[in-house]
């Protein structure tokens, strides 16, 4: 089928399109968030310029405002003239913060994870969660070195959010290194590495001897799962999805942050020990995050949109 939907979130997508539909993704001139397309990845998608004619089978919204930009797109009201559904990425602000969906009858909400589902008030909206798949990265473990490593997106600028504040005491323990965007004024205690493409992110995180992943508040992020995905072994703040994403055996989880400082450290000083947690880790993200489960849930999904028969978890 013909599925519209929008490039937010690049690791979700680049899950999504991964599947046998013919995805269309609006482009811009210059991009910007309503407008990204393909965006340089390897995606075999139809990249739809605005003002072109749109004719989907259904329409995958991800924000509020999409709803307008699809009537803009297509002619057509989502929910009305064309199935849709709408995917929620987030945590909600606060357990009894309102969705803006909510108490809508004419589409299906999808969370990404059951923390979400739970905490979101979402009124009399027909609700089900399709948990993330992501690509495998492989089998790429070497933990030659004796380092932490940690992916975050703006962790100065979002601070307690991403547990920024936390960092120094692993650092204490061991080397730290911290990927992603944004890392200008990053304490120096930890080593910020960068925002790296996706392949060489996975080989070098492979490189390091244990994942960290301290955000106090987050839907679940890909990049833990990546690791995971890699045979890394995850070092995991208890909150919102850690628990069901990381089983005994497969990594350490724990609110208690001394705790994680002292697994890191043992994790750190034994690569034999690391190799066979992060190997037990990987079975796990196969297992539950894997692409084809992921695919084969959404096709459920957006089967059940087109065909009318909906409904919730």
């Amino acid at each position: 089928m013909k599925v519209l939907a929008w490039h937010v979130h690049g690791g979700w997508m680049d899950a999504f399109v991964q599947g046998e539909h013919e995805y269309l993704v609006p482009t811009a001139p210059g991009g910007g968030a309503y407008g990204l397309g393909r965006a340089g990845r390897d995606w075999t998608i139809s990249e739809v310029p605005y003002g072109a004619p749109v004719h989907p089978d259904v329409v995958v919204l991800q924000r509020p405002e999409e709803e307008q930009l699809a009537r803009g797109l297509t002619g057509l009201v989502p929910g009305l003239d064309v199935p849709a559904v709408y995917v929620e990425h987030n945590t909600p602000p606060a357990p009894n913060a309102r969705h803006p969906l909510a108490d809508r009858s004419d589409l299906l909400l999808v969370h990404v994870t059951h923390f979400n589902d739970l905490m979101w008030d979402c009124g009399s909206t027909p609700t089900t969660v399709v948990e993330h798949g992501v690509r495998d990265p492989g089998h790429l473990f070497t933990g030659e070195l004796a380092v932490a490593a940690a992916v975050l997106n703006d962790p100065v600028r979002r601070g307690r959010m991403t547990g920024t504040d936390l960092l120094p005491r692993f650092a204490a323990v061991g080397p730290v290194d911290v990927f992603g965007m944004g890392l200008d004024g990053l304490t120096d205690t930890v080593r910020a590495v960068g925002d790296l493409p996706t392949a060489r992110l996975h080989a070098e995180l492979a490189r390091r001897r244990a994942y960290l992943h301290v955000t106090r508040w987050t839907s679940l992020g890909l990049s833990l799962l990546e690791a995971m995905h890699a045979g890394l072994p995850p070092v995991v703040l208890g909150t919102t999805e850690a628990a069901r994403a990381v089983p005994p055996g497969a990594g350490v989880v724990s609110t208690r942050v001394a705790d994680l400082v002292e697994a890191t450290a043992k994790l750190l000083g034994d690569r034999v020990l690391a190799a066979d947690t992060g190997a037990r880790a990987r079975e796990h993200a196969l297992a539950r995050y894997g692409l084809r489960s992921f695919l084969q849930t959404w096709d459920d999904v957006l089967r059940h949109a087109v065909s009318g028969t909906g409904g919730s978890t």
